[in-house]
Order: structure tokens, then C-alpha cells, then sequence
């Protein structure tokens, strides 16, 4: 039968587990749960084995603190670890990185966010400190009620960080965790509890009465649940990011006002391009035949203060209804082809602002949207966002020729003043770069070509994602400067220097082309992200141009004599990407570290990107890691453990019959004679208990008052022993406990009182029980063995 302190250490583990479970929809998989509860289990077992011992309740706990910490350090840095199993100052560095990358990865991603080694640190961590703390108030420390609250704690992180609060089953688990504890923590530590939340007393000055704790109980598990409920109200929603789920990446959404506000979109441009896993953000089937001009675009920035660029505050409308009406500068002798895309973002992706093949004459999607006629860009409302929708747009495809954008009109004088503008912090070298490059161009389409070639070709410049990105105005000087950086770079430097050259320009964000797949659609993943600018020609509108190394595709419209370039330049990137999947193996397979540094690799797709294999070790590889780490630990400390447990047997609370009466006062006696042995003064078996009394209380150098409890159990046990009706006696187990005492205080030094904790004489009884029980073995095997009779020769 179990019994009540181990059935409470069990709830503890199923109620903390029972709220974890509100962590679940935040990530995906969710197999980071299994790990937690069995590492969960082992905790609480540790705790229960120093109770039943038992250890000294900050022992206990100091115990679990340890094996919590060689756990984690198992599962999570086990290669900077001392023997794989103790934890080092590498290990704890690599905790404080891997924590750090949590924390950068639930700013990046949308929930569910991807189950990164970081984040799952966090979940699993967190689940065993939390564990930790409900063991330690409801188990050891016999407070159950309290314990509720790192249970609200887990419960309302989990409630706050989800965008949308949490379903209602996963507080109905944590309610019920929590209750269940309270009922297992018994009536009358309750109600000790809960008495501030009790009635008035009864008749007498008594307590309320029976049913009192109950009612106690259930007045303090409204209040908590109540804290629950209202708690999350008051805490953030999880955001951040290029992809989050309220659009911070690029803008945070409508205001009151029906504006955009802006921000820096540098870091979180970056993190996407660094992921090691290319997540698949969506799945697009379009009507064009050539997908590498298939750019979907989010928003675009054309307000520049010197330090990023960024959108423009602008009022939204509804939606139109049909077509859109046509993109600004548009002229009708500029060839287009309507076409159609269909795009099915994943589930996990929540952004604001909905990203379209850009200029959009037309779109079909439910929900709450608004548009911005002057980007031509649709942004949700009311909390509205892209998360697992499918949605159909209908979009132009502009092909103007080189000669059309070389004899294009200037500009109408509003719009080239306020896409022209450069604010006076600018460093003087981009400006001067900018007609260095372009020095002998007839007219702005010849100064873009110039640009965009710099950039591509002749400026020697690198595509590296791992560059400091900077935030101040000499971020652009320092790019041009070192030529090292990535597409967020090349693309505000084009549009300054555009800028600084009087040719309008801005900056789009949103996905390069992405990877075609055998069913004909295209797969965009996380690394797809990109930035590229866009220069306005009057006639054309506003157009594409590609300055960054390596991604996305050349405008045919800016590349001369195109016919004529038969032998590809390594350094371009390539100009067109066939729509039909190829059976050669993708270059993402064969793609090595230092080329993926250069941008040389193509978007993996989803299925080439995650991982494939288990989430962390194999569960059996764990449980051995667990079991040979806790004998590492255990091992040194048995001696210690085994004293304590056995004088917590022979000093408990037997020994109150007369039938119990002699064995009770010889175990008192035995624990007596251990703790002397302890400090040095070893047993005689020839003295009797008088006299070994006496030479325990001089060679101890007893006090009086150690010595006569010395005496007392003496006495005991002669009594017991010799008397003709044994009496049970009271007060031996303190009058041991005093003699302990004396003797601690007389000791010689720190280091023989050190010795008879950690390593005691006495524990040699272990070695000679464990030898009797194998010598009983043997014998009894020796008597199992037959007996083999040799036959008689003799003839009858």
C-alpha cells in the first residue's frame, strides 16, 4: 500500500506535469513533455529516497538542486562536461549560450515556434524548477496550499506568451493538478493553512469543525484559480521577429489611427537568414511558367532617418472589391500578363501584413484585412493575421524592356522630392561612391544597371549573413567600406545611393523565389527572407532590381545583350530557375558550411532542413545515464546515507508494548554503541552494559548530563535483560540523542566530527551483513548440489 508521503510526492509530480502541459501549444513537436516527466520522475524520486532516509530537509532539497543540475547538464551539455555527467564552467557557459538562444528564439518565432535547443532548455528547465519547488513546499515541507503558487506561475507564462491565451483543457489540467494536491495533503495541514481563509470559530473558541478544511480547501483553490484566470490579462503576447505573429519584424500592425508603425527589421532579418532550420513558411502555385521572378513582397520602406530604413505612416482603407486599381506610374504601353497564385501559409506563421506578387490587381481571402492604396499592401485588423491560410492573388506581371526604362520621363515632382529625400547624417562617402560607380551613365536606368553590377559584379563585395549588422548612420559607410554583408545591406545601400543620384527609391521585404517541388507547386521557407530595392521609372513603375550576390534572380530588363552571354558568370546569380523539379540532387545536399557562409546554397526545402532524427538522446541511453550518474553521486555518500537510515529505524517509534519492549531498548542500545564507535571508541563485546557505559562516558570525556543519559540506556538494558517481566521505558531515543551530542562536543576536532557523519566506523556493519548473507547463499546452494554415487562393481 502506498503510503501518505510517497502518494503525495506522486501528485506533486502530476500536478506540475498536469500544468506543463499548458506550455504545449506554445512549440512544436511537443515530444520535449516525455523528456520532462521522466526527468521530472527522477527528480521527485531523489526527494522521496532523502525523505525516506531521512535527510534534513535542506538536504533534501540541496539533493534534488544537485541531481536536477547533473540532468540537465546529461541532456543538454553533456560534451562540456567533466565524465559527460559534471557539470564545469564550459557546461555552465553553454547553459547561459543555449539560454540565450531561447530567449532570441522565442523573440523570432511565431507559436508554435520550432523546437530549438535553446527553447526546449527553457521548457524542460523551467519544468524542473518549477517541479522542484512544488516537491519542496507540498512534500518536504508539508505545505501543500502554497505549492500552488509556481503552479499559477507555470500556468500563466504559458497563458501570457500564447497570442491568443490557452485552450481551456490545458487549465482544466492545471485546476485539477492542483486540487488533487490539496486533497492528498490531508485535512488537518489544510486547514493549519487555510485558517486566514476560514469562518469565525465555533461554540467555545473552537475550530470551525469538520467540514472546515474542506471548505478552507476550496476557498483557497478559487482564490488561485481566480489568480489564474486573471493574471495572463495582464502579460505580454509572444512577438518579435521577421515572421511574428504581430508583425513586429516590419510594422506592428494598425494603431488607432489606422498607421503603420515602424521598425527596425536589421536583426530579424538576420536571425531568418542564419536558421539552420529552413522551416517551410508557405506553399505557392502560381501561373507563371518562370518562378525564379516569383518575389512576394510584404511591405515596402521608403522612409529613410539615416539609420534604417522604414514604412511610412499612411492611413488604410477597406479592401477593393474587384480589381485594384492600377500601380502607380504604370503607363499603358509597358507589356504585362495578369496571372493567378495561390499561397497556403503554415500554421505556424502569424504575420500582419500578407504577403503578395507585387503590384496585386485583385485578392481573395477571408478575414478582416485593410489595404494601403499607395503600397498596394494588405495588413490585418483586429488581431487578424496570415496563420494557416489560404488565400488566392491576382497580380500583374510587368516586362518592360531595357528601352523603355532608359527613355522613361522624369518623375512628377511630389513624388521624386519624397522618394529622393536623404537626411543630412548620411556619410558623405556613400553619395560620392554612388558617382564614382555610375560615372559615364546617360540616365538613371544606366546609373541602376551601374549600381546593381557593382554590387553583383565588379565591386567585389560578399554575401555574409553573419556580418554585425550596426544600427547607427555610418552602418551603409562601414558595408561599403569592408563589402561584406547581406541582402538588408546591399539593398539600402542601392536605394540611398539611388536616392543620392535623384532617382526614386525604396526598399521591399518579403521572400525570393523558393524551391519548385515534383507536385508543381513552390516551397518558400524561413531563409527565403529577403530585402531588394525598388526604383521608380516613370511609364514602368516601380521595379525590381537584385544588388545582392547570389539570391534571388537578375532582371532580365537590367542584363544587355542577353543572347549573346552563352558561358554563365559565377559570379551573377542565375537569371532564370526552371519551373520543373530536377532529379539531380539539390545543392543544398552537397552544401558545406563556408559555402553557406557565402550564400552559394540554394533554399533547402522543408523536408531537406528538419532534422530527421530523435529529439535528443534515446530513452534508454538516458535512463543509463541517469543510473550511473546517481550511483556516482550516491556511492560516496551510502556510508553517510545507511547510518541515517538505520538510527532512523532503530530511534523510531516502536518499543510501547511490553511484546516490543526488549527489541526496542537493544536497538537503542546497538545505536548507542555505533555512535561512540563513530567517534572513535570502539566496541568491546566482553563488557557488560554497565561497564561499557562507563568506558564510553570517560574515554568520551561525557559531561554529566550526556553521561547520565549513557547510564540511563545502560540501565535499560539490563532491565530488559534481566528483569523477569520486561517494561517498555520512555525517553531512551532522547537520552541517545543527548549522548550524541556530548560526544559531537568532545570530540578532538572538525575532522572526527566530519568522519562520523560522512564516513563512520560503525558503517562496517554493511560489509559484515552483506558477507553473512552470501556466506547463508553459498550454503544453501552447497545443499542444493546432489550427490553423485559411483556404481557398485561388485556382482551379485
Amino acid at each position: 500500500m502506498i503510503s501518505g508521503r510517497a502518494r503525495l510526492t506522486l501528485c506533486a509530480w502530476a500536478a506540475t506535469l498536469a500544468a506543463a502541459c499548458a506550455l504545449l501549444p506554445l512549440v512544436d513537436p511537443v515530444a520535449w513533455i516525455l523528456q520532462a516527466a521522466f526527468l521530472l520522475a527522477v527528480q521527485s524520486g531523489v526527494g522521496a529516497a532523502a525523505r525516506r532516509v531521512p535527510l534534513a530537509r535542506p538536504l533534501t532539497v540541496a539533493a534534488q538542486v544537485l541531481v536536477t543540475l547533473v540532468l540537465l547538464t546529461l541532456v543538454f551539455a553533456r560534451e562540456h562536461a567533466f565524465a559527460g555527467l559534471i557539470p564545469g564552467p564550459d557546461a555552465l557557459r553553454f547553459f547561459a549560450e543555449l539560454l540565450e538562444q531561447g530567449g532570441n528564439d522565442v523573440s523570432r518565432y511565431a507559436i508554435p515556434a520550432p523546437l530549438s535547443d535553446g527553447i526546449r532548455l527553457m521548457l524542460v528547465g523551467g519544468v524542473l524548477v518549477i517541479g522542484l519547488l512544488v516537491d519542496a513546499l507540498a512534500v518536504t515541507f508539508r505545505s501543500a496550499a502554497p505549492a500552488g503558487l509556481p503552479l499559477l506561475a507555470l500556468y500563466s507564462v504559458a497563458a501570457g506568451l500564447a497570442d491568443n491565451g490557452i485552450d481551456w483543457l490545458w487549465f482544466l489540467l492545471a485546476a485539477a493538478g492542483y486540487l488533487m494536491l490539496l486533497l492528498a495533503e490531508g485535512r488537518d495541514r489544510l486547514s493549519q493553512w487555510g485558517r486566514v481563509f476560514g469562518g469565525a470559530p465555533g461554540p467555545g473558541g473552537d475550530s470551525p469543525g469538520a467540514v472546515a478544511p474542506v471548505r478552507t480547501g476550496r476557498r483557497i483553490g478559487a482564490v488561485a484559480l481566480g489568480i489564474a484566470l486573471v493574471v495572463p490579462l495582464g502579460l505580454p503576447a509572444m512577438n518579435g521577429g521577421l515572421l511574428d505573429p504581430t508583425g513586429t519584424g516590419v510594422g506592428s500592425g494598425t494603431g488607432g489611427n489606422g498607421t503603420v508603425s515602424a521598425v527596425n527589421l536589421l536583426v530579424s532579418l538576420q536571425d531568418s537568414l542564419n536558421r539552420d532550420d529552413d522551416r517551410q513558411v508557405m506553399s505557392v502555385r502560381s501561373e507563371l511558367t518562370d518562378v525564379s521572378d516569383l518575389y512576394l513582397r510584404i511591405v515596402s520602406l521608403d522612409d529613410f532617418d539615416g539609420t534604417t530604413w522604414k514604412p511610412s505612416k499612411r492611413s488604410f482603407t477597406t479592401v477593393p472589391t474587384g480589381t485594384f486599381p492600377t500601380p502607380p506610374g504604370l503607363g499603358t504601353d509597358i507589356e504585362r500578363t495578369e496571372i493567378g497564385t495561390t499561397i497556403s501559409t503554415a500554421d505556424w506563421y502569424a504575420q500582419d501584413w500578407l504577403p503578395m506578387p507585387y503590384p496585386p490587381s485583385g485578392v481573395s481571402i477571408r478575414g478582416d484585412w485593410r489595404y494601403e492604396p499607395v503600397d498596394m499592401t494588405l495588413v490585418g485588423d483586429r488581431g487578424q493575421n496570415t496563420r494557416g491560410l489560404t488565400y488566392e492573388v491576382r497580380s500583374l506581371h510587368v516586362r518592360p524592356t531595357a528601352e523603355q526604362l532608359a527613355n522613361a520621363a522624369e518623375p512628377v515632382p511630389a513624388l521624386q522630392r519624397e522618394y529622393t529625400e536623404l537626411p543630412d547624417s548620411l556619410p558623405a562617402v556613400v553619395s560620392r561612391t554612388a558617382r564614382e560607380v555610375t560615372e559615364g551613365a546617360d540616365n538613371a536606368y544606366d546609373q541602376a544597371v551601374k549600381l546593381q553590377e557593382y554590387f553583383t559584379l565588379t565591386g567585389g563585395f560578399e554575401y555574409d549573413t553573419e556580418v554585425d549588422v550596426g544600427s547607427d548612420s555610418k552602418a551603409i559607410a562601414r558595408f561599403l567600406r569592408d563589402r561584406q554583408g547581406f541582402c538588408v545591406h546591399f539593398s539600402f545601400a542601392m536605394a540611398s545611393m539611388a536616392r543620392s543620384l535623384g532617382i526614386p527609391a525604396r526598399v521591399a521585404v518579403g521572400f525570393a523565389p523558393g524551391t519548385p517541388q515534383a507536385d508543381g507547386t513552390v516551397s518558400i521557407g524561413l531563409r527565403d527572407a529577403h530585402a531588394w530595392p525598388e526604383l521608380y521609372f516613370e511609364g514602368a513603375g516601380w521595379t525590381r532590381f537584385e544588388p545582392t550576390p547570389a539570391r534571388g534572380s537578375t532582371p532580365s530588363y537590367t542584363v544587355q545583350d542577353t543572347a549573346e552571354n552563352t558561358v554563365p558568370d559565377p559570379a551573377r546569380p542565375s537569371q532564370t530557375a526552371s519551373a520543373e523539379p530536377s532529379a539531380e540532387p539539390s545543392e543544398s545536399e552537397s552544401c558545406t558550411a563556408e559555402r553557406r557562409k557565402l550564400g552559394a546554397c540554394e533554399s533547402e526545402s522543408p523536408q531537406a532542413a528538419l532534422p530527421t532524427g530523435g529529439d535528443g538522446p534515446k530513452w534508454y541511453a538516458l535512463l543509463g545515464w541517469a543510473l550511473a550518474g546517481l550511483v556516482v553521486l550516491v556511492l560516496p555518500l551510502s556510508p553517510m546515507l545507511w547510518r541515517a537510515r538505520t538510527r532512523a529505524v532503530r530511534l523510531g517509534g516502536h518499543g510501547r508494548s511490553e511484546a516490543e519492549a526488549v527489541p526496542y531498548v537493544l536497538a537503542v542500545w546497538d545505536e548507542l554503541t555505533d555512535a561512540a564507535w563513530d567517534y572513535g571508541i570502539a566496541p568491546d563485546e566482553s563488557l557488560t552494559p554497565r561497564g561499557t557505559a562507563d568506558r564510553i562516558v570517560r574515554l568520551g570525556r561525557l559531561g554529566p548530563d550526556a553521561a547520565a543519559s549513557v547510564h540511563r540506556v545502560a540501565d535499560a538494558v539490563e532491565q530488559v535483560l534481566y528483569a523477569p517481566r520486561p517494561r517498555p521505558v520512555v525517553g531512551l531515543t532522547d537520552d541517545v540523542r543527548g549522548a550524541v551530542a556530548g560526544l559531537r562536543a568532545s570530540a578532538g576536532g572538525r575532522r572526527v566530527r566530519l568522519r562520523a557523519v560522512f564516513a563512520p566506523r560503525s558503517a562496517v556493519r554493511v560489509v559484515w551483513v552483506v558477507s553473512a548473507w552470501w556466506a547463508g547463499v553459498r550454503q544453501r546452494l552447497l545443499s542444493l548440489r546432489p550427490t553423485w554415487r559411483r556404481p557398485s562393481r561388485q556382482q551379485g
